[in-house]
């Protein structure tokens, strides 16, 4: 049987069996993640390693935790949780045992959350509605943020993601939308982002250090070309031909040019840009360029 056909079937099986046990009023949306990822690995290991760390962090109150849906939906946990990493003092029952009462003080738990971590409602992946129907994707959410926030220095697993679906209930009947969406940091993003940002805030803030950086980047490429005869003064005039970055590059990785396949006088833009975009290849080539460059 065709595979696409049994994803297609199973989703709409526990696409029914969600509309079996919830109810969508006309106009509210609804999030959950598709079967396809529940038992998705990774995914497996934040759950476990979000319950660990919150035993870890509860021990000495005797509290253990054995399902992230079943056993946070009522604001007991979360309320010991927020009390011991940030030593707030919520104005809360220790215990509700009514529905309301667990709904007001799950309430109250949120609020306090989304203060501490200075979200607007707009930017929270998590509702008191959501939390207390045991929504398995937004208490993932609130404990990632939390943990993030309270302990950063925590080895949260990065790059955990999920497929979700979207239910929609509209005037013409159910709508659905399908997404991949990422519960922990991406963390290739992250690192190409603060590079970007290193970067950024040495061009545009700091100067006198950025004079620094050019100075050692001259002895460097000097200390390299001074072997062909050759010393570099000026980075962006000198470098913007191409050839001293491809004679920088040969002498670095040990690669023979052949005179023939660049311009050692290049006479033109388009010889120059010959050169740097011969220079950028041999970098890639050589898996030493991760990142895309303007040749121009």
């Amino acid at each position: 049987m065709d595979p696409d056909f049994l994803n297609v079937f199973a989703q709409s099986v526990a696409l029914n069996e969600f509309l079996a046990e919830n109810v969508i009023a006309q106009g509210e949306k609804k999030k959950l993640i598709k079967p396809t990822s529940s038992h998705n690995p990774k995914l497996e290991e934040l759950k476990l390693f979000l319950i660990d760390w919150i035993n870890t962090t509860l021990k000495e109150e005797h509290i253990v935790v054995k399902s992230l849906e079943e056993d946070l939906f009522d604001g007991l946990v979360l309320h010991h949780l927020l009390e011991n990493l940030g030593s707030l003092k919520l104005d809360v029952d220790k215990i509700a045992l009514t529905e309301k009462k667990q709904r007001q003080k799950l309430s109250v738990i949120l609020e306090a959350v989304a203060k501490c971590l200075q979200l607007e409602e707009s930017q929270l992946k998590w509702s008191v509605e959501s939390v207390f129907t045991k929504d398995l994707l937004s208490t993932l959410h609130l404990l990632v943020a939390i943990a993030n926030h309270f302990e950063p220095n925590l080895a949260v697993p990065p790059n955990v993601q999920v497929e979700t679906i979207t239910i929609e209930n509209t005037s013409r009947g159910l709508k659905t939308a399908s997404a991949v969406e990422y519960i922990t940091a991406n963390k290739e993003n992250v690192e190409t982002q603060s590079k970007e940002d290193a970067f950024d805030e040495l061009f545009s803030r700091a100067p006198d250090k950025l004079d620094a950086v050019k100075k050692v980047f001259l002895q460097f490429v000097n200390q390299h070309l001074g072997k062909l005869g050759l010393n570099v003064k000026d980075i962006e005039s000198q470098f913007a031909d191409g050839v001293i970055l491809l004679l920088l590059i040969g002498q670095l990785e040990g690669y023979f040019l052949n005179l023939r396949d660049f311009f050692l006088t290049p006479a033109s833009t388009a010889e120059m840009l010959h050169n740097v975009n011969l220079a950028l290849d041999l970098l890639a080539d050589g898996n030493l360029l991760n990142f895309s460059v303007n040749s121009e």
